[in-house]
């Protein structure tokens, strides 16, 4: 979807400005909204794909009023409230007043080292072989879905090179939306600079992205 998280490219938002030095965390509200969400994760009730796609659905203005983790913290919220966790009364009140749905698993304190050593793997053999190969020249699709995608809205309908082949993975366009987890081949592309952002374009710079097998089309 054309979200208030797809920023590349658009003016007016100021400079990206890197603290020297960044702590994780700014605040210590921010270590437990990380831990709600990580936990929360563990129920096994949706896929990261959907965890990404809620937090993108978060109305504009909030979405870009809200700092890093309260954008989690809402993200987190809608997900209790769509799979029967709480509801939103719940959520207002700040307890239960009703039983919700089970989870499925529940993370506790001596499991959370290894959960997260373990992560959360997402490659996944392909049915068939890659179409593309190192190379070739390739078109990312000009699509503006209604659904969660992880192609740019800027690298749309540009015409690079597939710099590396790496491997078959989750499809997250259906896996955030129920679909299944339909492995494509994901491909390193590479763009020339004004590809990307047109006339006036440092010629020198290159801009790559990785790009799922469905967004793309040969030259």
């Amino acid at each position: 979807m054309n979200g208030p998280h797809d920023l590349g490219g658009q003016m007016g938002f100021g400079p990206v400005a890197p603290e020297p030095n960044e702590p994780y965390f700014h605040a210590e509200w921010e270590k437990r909204a990380l831990g709600i969400t990580l936990s929360c994760g563990a129920f096994g009730a949706w896929t990261i794909d959907e965890s990404r796609h809620a937090r993108e659905s978060i109305p504009p203005a909030k979405y870009l009023a809200a700092s890093y983790y309260e954008v989690w913290t809402r993200g987190i919220e809608m997900l209790l409230e769509r799979h029967g966790f709480a509801t939103g009364e719940e959520l207002r009140a700040g307890h239960s007043l009703q039983q919700g749905t089970v989870p499925k698993r529940v993370l506790k304190a001596d499991m959370v080292a290894g959960a997260l050593a373990k992560g959360g793997p997402c490659d996944r053999p392909a049915e068939t072989a890659a179409l593309f190969a190192v190379g070739d020249r390739v078109r990312t699709k000009n699509f503006n879905p209604t659904g969660h995608t992880r192609l740019p809205r800027y690298a749309r309908a540009k015409t690079g090179v597939v710099e590396a082949v790496q491997g078959s993975f989750v499809f997250p366009d259906d896996n955030a939306h129920g679909k299944g987890e339909n492995p494509q081949w994901v491909y390193t592309v590479v763009f020339d600079a004004p590809e990307i952002w047109g006339e006036g374009a440092d010629p020198s710079l290159t801009i790559s992205i990785d790009a799922w097998e469905s967004y793309l089309e040969r030259v």
